[in-house]
């Protein structure tokens, strides 16, 4: 438990990354650890599209009007696609998926950020889903929840203080109660 929980103050996102591409075998390893991944009943409604062309990046990068344009610095961009036809709960199974590609991510030594996608625009108030899913050739029952942007950390990043644990956000037997 010591090392996960060390692990995750560890994980801060990074928005930074240099050029060094990502070995093959680390990239097999984040796709072992999403393919791992928990979901309910076991249904695994995601699909991951890996994304190093640098052009595609770029492209993805204007996905939406806030807080893509990192994909475009990125070695690579995970995207995850969830399959709306499986279960009702895709979007929970797929943001599991999504921290656990970021959590491996931090333990092989990557930086990474969830961009969200779902229910996001472009700068002309084009949905951002339907740019990417033009992008990638989605077919249309899948969704896409999210892109990971993965890379090298060009920038340190402080780990989590836990002075700044919220412990009023935790509640005893009712809400209210400390």
């Amino acid at each position: 438990m010591e090392n996960f929980l060390e692990l995750l103050k560890q994980r801060r996102t990074s928005r930074v990354f240099t050029d060094e591409l990502i070995d093959k075998d680390v990239v097999c390893n984040l796709m072992k650890a999403v393919l791992m991944s928990p979901s309910g009943r076991r249904i695994n409604p995601w699909e991951f599209v890996l994304v190093d062309d640098k052009a595609m990046l770029k492209a993805l990068s204007t996905s939406k009007a806030h807080g893509a344009g990192l994909i475009e610095g990125a070695a690579m961009a995970v995207v995850v696609l969830g399959d709306t036809t499986k279960t009702d709960v895709w979007i929970e199974d797929c943001s599991i998926a999504t921290i656990i590609l970021q959590l491996a991510a931090e333990e092989l030594g990557l930086g990474s950020c969830w961009v969200q996608i779902r229910r996001r625009e472009d700068a002309d108030g084009n949905l951002a889903e339907e740019n990417v899913r033009a992008l990638l050739d989605v077919p249309a029952h899948y969704a896409v929840l999210s892109i990971v942007a993965l890379g090298h950390k060009a920038r340190a990043t402080q780990p989590f203080d836990e002075e700044n644990l919220q412990w009023d956000k935790i509640h005893i037997g009712r809400f209210g109660n400390e």
